[in-house]
């Protein structure tokens, strides 16, 4: 069996990001959290995983801090999944993802879901990466520094 590669202590944001909540099911998993899916059974039909799967990627999500359980809002017996602030934080991310892929895979007049705002029922604009000086940057305006320990 192979094992898999931690990240959990790397210098690298981006590595410990992927590390936390890289794989497909996770991402999509916050996805349906964004959309207002709570239960198990929602994230189930939704995503059509295998319930040993989802039953893996819920626990390491609240594990990790992203997601956690609260009492079902309808009083039952069950346990729901919101977003703590950690995972709401991932917004921009599954948005960033959303507009890529609209992008690159899909061809024009192809349907497909789109992410609108609830006020006005239009579409987002494009994310752009900024400086801090209002700059919008690409890839060739940024390097990487390494911040010294403390």
């Amino acid at each position: 069996m192979v094992t898999r590669t931690r990240f959990d202590d790397s210098d690298c944001p981006v590595a410990r990001s992927v590390d936390a909540i890289g794989d497909w099911w996770s991402l999509l998993i916050v996805r349906d959290a964004f959309d207002g899916s709570r239960r198990f059974g929602e994230f189930q039909r939704s995503l059509g995983v295998a319930k040993n799967i989802l039953t893996a990627r819920l626990r390491a999500l609240v594990a990790g801090g992203v997601l956690e359980t609260v009492p079902a809002s309808d009083g039952s017996a069950y346990r729901e999944y919101v977003l703590t602030p950690k995972g709401r934080a991932l917004f921009p991310v599954v948005v960033a993802l959303r507009q890529w892929g609209e992008q690159h895979f899909f061809a024009p007049g192809e349907p497909h879901s789109r992410l609108v705002d609830r006020e006005h029922g239009q579409g987002l604009r494009p994310l752009e990466i900024r400086a801090a000086d209002g700059r919008v940057l690409d890839p060739d305006d940024t390097t990487v520094r390494k911040v010294p320990t403390a």
